[in-house]
C-alpha cells in the first residue's frame, strides 16, 4: 500500500500546486488522503500470470489446489496477529518456465516483479525466492486459516523472514521475471 499511498499523496500535492479541482483545503491533512486510499477495496483479481523470457503460465486458486502445498504461520505486523497461510512455493511455479532453482553466476541477475490488482508492485531477487540460497519462504498463498483468502485474494504473495509484510502482495495478478543489466 505504501506506493499507492505515496502516489495518492503526490497527486493531491500536484493538484494543490496546480490549483486543480479536488485539491485538499488547508485544514485537510495528507493522512486523510492516505486513509481513503487504504480503505478502498482492491479491484477484483484475475488469474495470476507468470512470465519469464518467452514462457508464461496462468494460475488460479482452483488450478493451484492440485500442486503440493506448504503451510506457514507468520506474524502480520499490520493486523497485529499471527496468520496461517497455505499455498505453493513460488519457486515451484517458476521452475517450469525455465527459472533456475539453484542459480549460479550471472543467473543472480534475475529478479522478479510481483503485482497486485491494485497496481502495487514489489521486487524480489532470484536468491530471495530460491530455497537453495535463502532460508525464507516465498509462498503464493490460496488459503488463510484453512479458508479462501477473501478480501486479500484469491491469491496472495507472502514471505517468511521479514519484519513486516511490506512485500506481501494481495490480489496477486502478475509476476514478471526479468534480468538486470
Amino acid at each position: 500500500m505504501w506506493v499507492k499511498v505515496w502516489a495518492t499523496g503526490f497527486a493531491v500535492g500536484m493538484s494543490l500546486a496546480l490549483g486543480g479541482a479536488g485539491a485538499q483545503t488547508a485544514g485537510q491533512s495528507a493522512a486523510t488522503g492516505q486513509e481513503m486510499a487504504m480503505s478502498k477495496p482492491a479491484p477484483p483479481a484475475g488469474p495470476l500470470k507468470i512470465s519469464f523470457a518467452d514462457n508464461s503460465a496462468e494460475w488460479t486458486a482452483a488450478t493451484l489446489v492440485a500442486l503440493p502445498h506448504k503451510t506457514i504461520t507468520l506474524y502480520n505486523e499490520h493486523a497485529k496477529v499471527s496468520q496461517t497461510f497455505s499455498g505453493v512455493e513460488l519457486i515451484d511455479l517458476l521452475k517450469p518456465l525455465g527459472v533456475p532453482d539453484k542459480p549460479h553466476g550471472k543467473e543472480f541477475r534475475l529478479y522478479l516483479v510481483a503485482e497486485g490488482s491494485d497496481g502495487y508492485q514489489v521486487v524480489y531477487s532470484i536468491g530471495e525466492v530460491t530455497p537453495d540460497v535463502h532460508d525464507g519462504t516465498v509462498l503464493v498463498a490460496d488459503t488463510l486459516s484453512g479458508k479462501a483468502i477473501g478480501d486479500s485474494g484469491p491469491l496472495q504473495l507472502v514471505t517468511t523472514g521479514e519484519k513486516r509484510p511490506a512485500r506481501w502482495v494481495r490480489n496477486l495478478v502478475a509476476i514478471r521475471v526479468r534480468t538486470a543489466e
